[in-house]
């Protein structure tokens, strides 16, 4: 298929639950003629402790679903899945321009005015190559805080973006960073955006929050010019939204999170293919 013959093919974006609709959201600000199909794999959230290897199968079952809607270009807005399966899936399907999350630590180092970086992120993102790469390329003059958040996703999945529980977690990565003199906090999960009004109430303007979608979007949009693949459309385009999970509990999450009433369809995992259920 020529480039020409494309162009009013759909994006996938990809997620392992709904962290991706952050990334999701600004790809539409920035390409709003373009169409999107979103699959979060919320039958698998999260994804940040499973192994390298089943990252990468599971990544491989969502772009061969991708493949088959004729997608003219693939995002991993997980940072999780990226670390595991970028390289992998690139290797694989050199055909399908991947455009991956990349901790935004290089943007961090630049701002950072105390020499102090923080990161929150999934254990899979930080023992990943794509991570120690960005940090070994950018990082060198900064010290760099990690810290694994344990529970956010799943509190982001069920809603709780402000609860006591959420704040406890929040509160307990952010605050030792913040007496170590942390003052640029990098979102390196797209889950966390969702929290960053309870991130930034917490550092109580003692850190600047970094989230990496609009750079991902920019990058997005640089691709498909590259690649002749950009639409034509001056009319807004439109996004189908498919989960591994329930459905129903996915409107209600894109309602809550994205201000917006739209269907979800259903998806069911059969070995290693996803199909429509």
């Amino acid at each position: 298929m020529s480039a020409s013959d494309s162009l009013s093919n759909p994006i996938g974006v990809y997620d392992s639950g709904i962290g991706g609709l952050s990334v999701l959201r600004a790809l539409q600000d920035l390409l709003p003629g373009e169409d999107w199909v979103y699959f979060g794999d919320q039958a698998r959230v999260p994804y940040g402790n499973r192994s390298l290897e089943e990252i990468r199968q599971l990544a491989d079952g969502v772009t061969q679903f991708f493949l088959n809607r004729k997608v003219k270009a693939m995002v991993i807005a997980c940072n999780t899945a990226s670390a595991a399966a970028l390289k992998y899936l690139r290797g694989r399907y050199p055909e399908l321009p991947i455009i991956g999350m990349e901790p935004a630590v290089k943007p961090a180092a630049e701002q950072t005015r105390s020499g102090h970086v923080g990161v929150l992120a999934t254990p899979s993102t930080f023992q990943g190559d794509l991570y120690a790469s960005v940090v070994e390329r950018f990082a060198q003059d900064v010290a760099i805080h990690q810290a694994t958040c344990p529970g956010l996703v799943a509190q982001i999945e069920n809603g709780h973006l402000k609860t006591p529980k959420t704040l406890r977690i929040l509160r307990e990565a952010i605050e030792p960073m913040l007496a170590e003199g942390v003052d640029t906090l990098v979102m390196g999960c797209t889950h966390f955006p969702f929290v960053i009004p309870a991130i930034t109430q917490i550092s109580a303007g003692r850190a600047r929050v970094i989230d990496p979608a609009p750079a991902i979007a920019r990058q997005v949009r640089r691709v498909l010019e590259k690649n002749d693949q950009l639409s034509p459309r001056t009319s807004a385009g439109q996004t189908t939204y498919f989960t591994s999970g329930d459905a129903l509990r996915m409107q209600r999450q894109i309602q809550q999170l994205l201000g917006i009433q739209t269907p979800a369809r259903a998806l069911r995992w059969h070995a290693e293919a996803l199909e429509v259920e």
